[in-house]
């Protein structure tokens, strides 16, 4: 049986992706950026950064409600044209 008639009789499905990281290795050569700007790059990367605190924060009011309003205003004509 098809997985198609498993899935419209209403049956669960499941996809699962393996990949053998191994196998795979990605390399730095392989984007294109860095092959253009070679200089830039370390040959070997440290790691991922530090996690660090958060130094900037919005205190937010509780069951307040996000503003809604246009981003800029924009000609009656112009609005009309791009409704359209």
């Amino acid at each position: 049986m098809s997985v198609q008639r498993y899935v419209k009789k209403g049956c669960d499905t499941y996809l699962t992706y393996l990949l053998d990281t191994k196998v795979f290795k990605s390399k730095i050569e392989s984007v294109p950026v860095v092959c253009k700007y070679l200089d830039v790059f370390p040959e070997e990367l440290l790691g991922l950064p530090l996690i660090k605190e958060v130094e900037f924060t919005i205190e937010l009011i509780p069951g307040t409600s996000p503003i809604s309003i246009a981003l800029y205003r924009m000609a009656v004509t112009e609005l009309k044209e791009l409704k359209a």
